[in-house]
């Protein structure tokens, strides 16, 4: 398991850290620390990190700005707000973090949050292990800001992204979350999933019109009346897809 421990007390980092490395409640870990979100930043682009220590006062900075950026990753590390105040424990769920420890920190507690998170990734760890070919509904699950929702594959019209959030739309309902569409892609696999734009995935069973489109390319009319054009790099795929 890699950690990153992000606290801008030297005192606290060094504490947390040692009372990780001498639980039994975990076994390998490869622990990385910070100071302040930027040195986090840095960490994270370079491991993939699977939990956090996050402390939510960090001199001129917030915990929450870095654990709200957390949702644009690929696979977002899991978050224990570990902190010397109690009145942020509504805001820190809402921010989907697993657990919240106060300081002064104890053995005891760190090793229950420790045992919540192997929990956690053993569950994750089971569901990746899973054939992909499984036979049966494919769903996607979306993790909004006060519920999650689990889709049919087969009911999804269309993924788009615009202003860095990804939009997916159904027959009745639009959802919009703080995904890429590679995330969305990398959990599409029905083939009857086609990407048409750098920014569109597609539905093909759910095209109800094709109709020419500017500079000789088309414009696609779906089964909810939503509209979009398709980029030119991406015609010749949908060409033989379509038969056209």
């Amino acid at each position: 398991m890699k950690i990153l421990v992000l606290d801008d007390e030297v005192l606290a980092r060094q504490e947390l850290i040692y009372l990780i490395q001498n639980s039994q409640k975990v076994g390998q870990v490869d622990i990385f620390e910070a100071e302040d979100i930027g040195a986090a930043e840095k960490i994270l682009f370079r491991q993939q990190i699977d939990l956090i220590f996050l402390d939510i006062s960090l001199s001129e900075e917030n915990g929450f700005t870095l654990a709200n950026q957390l949702e644009q990753l690929a696979h977002p590390p899991l978050v224990v707000f570990a902190t010397a105040y109690d009145d942020y424990v509504l805001r820190a769920f809402d921010s989907n973090a697993v657990d919240y420890i106060l300081k002064p920190f104890e053995q005891e507690r760190v090793d229950k949050a420790l045992i919540k998170i192997n929990k956690i990734l053993q569950m994750s760890a089971e569901a990746d292990s899973k054939p992909k070919t499984q036979k049966g509904v494919e769903l996607l699950t979306l993790a909004l800001a006060d519920r999650s929702v689990v889709l049919k594959m087969q009911d999804i019209i269309a993924a788009n992204i615009e202003d860095g959030e990804l939009t997916v739309t159904t027959k009745t309902q639009t959802y919009t979350v703080k995904k890429t569409l590679n995330w969305f892609k990398e959990r599409v696999k029905a083939n009857y999933f086609l990407q048409i734009h750098r920014n569109t995935v597609v539905n093909l069973g759910m095209i109800e019109e094709v109709q020419p489109w500017f500079n000789h390319t088309l414009l696609l009319v779906m089964a909810n009346g939503d509209k979009f054009p398709v980029g030119r790099s991406y015609l010749k795929d949908l060409n033989s897809h379509l038969t056209l």
